[in-house]
């Protein structure tokens, strides 16, 4: 798995990552996430090789009353990933654990309240299987 995390960032890296030319202006979340995270997640499942951003911004959603308190949670988590305060453990299970982001809290915020918004109400709550009636495989 580290060896898949190694190659993830050193894609993001060679796709044209270059600290100077980013911090010349103020990026948007979604380019945040096209540099910095898209190498291992998609927006919409099917998932890549980490969870999707969809059924992620839906957990966030079902545990967090506001977004400020989600947004919150998830920079933290984004700076030091670990199991014991990972929104969905299972994901963790399945994908690993992430690697931290190593980005300007700005950015991090940023991100953030751009995953926060990729919530559809429309597609559950992203437990998979249960045609939207909370019964995932397992249950």
């Amino acid at each position: 798995m580290k060896k898949f995390m190694s190659v993830c960032i050193l894609s993001g890296l060679v796709s044209g990552f270059s600290p100077s030319i980013i911090s010349a202006k103020t990026l948007s979340g979604q380019e945040i996430f096209t540099r910095n995270c898209s190498v291992c997640h998609s927006v919409m499942p099917p998932p890549k090789n980490a969870p999707p951003i969809t059924p992620l911004a839906s957990r966030y959603h079902q545990r967090f009353k506001t977004k400020k308190e989600g947004v919150n949670h998830l920079v933290t988590y984004l700076k030091s990933p670990n199991k014991d305060n990972a929104i969905d453990p299972q994901a963790i299970t399945r994908f690993g654990l992430m690697p931290a982001l190593v980005l300007p809290d700005a950015e991090l915020r940023t991100v953030a309240e751009w995953v926060w918004d990729q919530y559809n109400p429309n597609m559950g709550m992203g437990r998979g299987m249960g045609m939207g009636r909370g019964r995932g495989m397992n249950q």
